[in-house]
């Protein structure tokens, strides 16, 4: 059983959370669990001025993925950054190259699953998840998310991130807030159950 966690980061909150994701899919017996990234469209001028260029060679040595390698895959678990309550232009790109994927039905009847980022609490956490739902459904991938039984899901204790549509982190307007322990253990929690789903299915 292969899992393939495919992100987008600009600042490493969400290469954070997949390295969580990781962890948890992993935590099941004979998954295998492949972690790599969507190519960034920005160039290196821009990413300087926002800041972004430091941050990324943190996970640079990840490996950039091929949008035709997603059929090797039984599951596929997406991170991305929120832009105005959407997902973020450089997965979007990706994802629209993966029409002869959809031309074939090579995706159909594997599981979708998606985690976030956003600035603020209610900087489109949902809306994100939610729309990018429909590319999922469009392959014809069974949708999972991140249910109640992850009980940190209803803390109170602080501000966190976290839906039942899937984990989430709050960065903060300056990308500031690194993710917190609630947050971490939902994406771990997302991983693994996953991949118990893909376990049971197979």
């Amino acid at each position: 059983m292969k899992i393939l966690i495919l992100f987008y980061s600009t600042y490493g909150h969400i290469y954070q959370m997949a390295e969580a994701v990781k962890e948890g899919a992993k935590s099941v017996e004979n998954v295998e669990v492949v972690l790599k990234r969507v190519p960034e469209t920005l160039g290196d001028d821009i990413l300087a001025k926002i800041g972004a260029k430091e941050a990324q060679k943190a996970f640079e040595h990840i490996p950039v993925a091929d949008p035709m390698e997603l059929a090797d895959y039984d599951a596929i678990i997406f991170g991305v950054p929120t832009r105005f309550g959407m997902m973020a232009s450089q997965m979007k790109a990706f994802l629209d190259g993966t029409g002869g994927l959809w031309a074939k039905g090579a995706l159909v009847g594997k599981i979708g699953s998606v985690f976030i980022s956003t600035g603020t609490q209610h900087g489109g956490q949902e809306a994100t998840i939610l729309s990018f739902h429909t590319v999922l459904l469009h392959h014809g991938m069974l949708v999972a998310g991140l249910p109640y039984s992850f009980t940190g899901q209803s803390t109170m204790e602080e501000i966190s991130g976290g839906t039942p549509y899937g984990a989430s982190v709050i960065a903060g307007t300056d990308g500031s807030k690194a993710p917190n322990k609630y947050e971490l253990d939902g994406a771990r929690y997302q991983g693994r159950h996953v991949a118990e789903l893909l376990a049971r299915m197979k």
